[in-house]
């Protein structure tokens, strides 16, 4: 196994990561993992798809990430790390897919229109 490459997105972040067999170093933007989200929520995001293939600690896995927030950022990496795991063992897809880690989120904000303050707030209106 050389390195993997795989991409994961949600809202408008971006990540992609290279994985490669290891002793479980995970960076984020040349930066350890731990210190780039730096709350448990966002750390426990990244790291759910070794839990549920009980691979932690076997890989390494270099990600650049880009756009959104960090939670969205959390979020695509999660993905992209699911998606590489699957291709280094097929029978790592049922539990993954089982927990909802191989679904791209599609939701995203939804634009601002002209004539409102919001994109579906209106000024408001008076009759009289």
């Amino acid at each position: 196994m050389e390195n993997i490459h795989t991409v994961g997105r949600r809202k408008t972040s971006v990540a992609r990561i290279y994985m490669s067999k290891g002793k479980g170093k995970i960076t984020v933007n040349n930066k350890e993992y731990g210190e780039y989200f730096n709350n448990m929520t966002t750390r426990t995001i990244v790291e759910e798809a070794f839990k549920l293939s009980n691979t932690a600690g076997t890989f390494d896995v270099k990600v650049n990430v880009q756009g959104g927030g960090t939670t969205g950022q959390a979020e695509a990496t999660r993905l992209a790390i699911a998606r590489a795991l699957v291709e280094v063992n097929e029978e790592y897809k049922d539990v993954l897919k089982k927990n909802g880690l191989l679904k791209r989120d599609p939701r995203m904000v939804e634009r601002k229109k002209s004539g409102q303050p919001k994109a579906r707030k209106k000024f408001q209106f008076r009759k009289r």
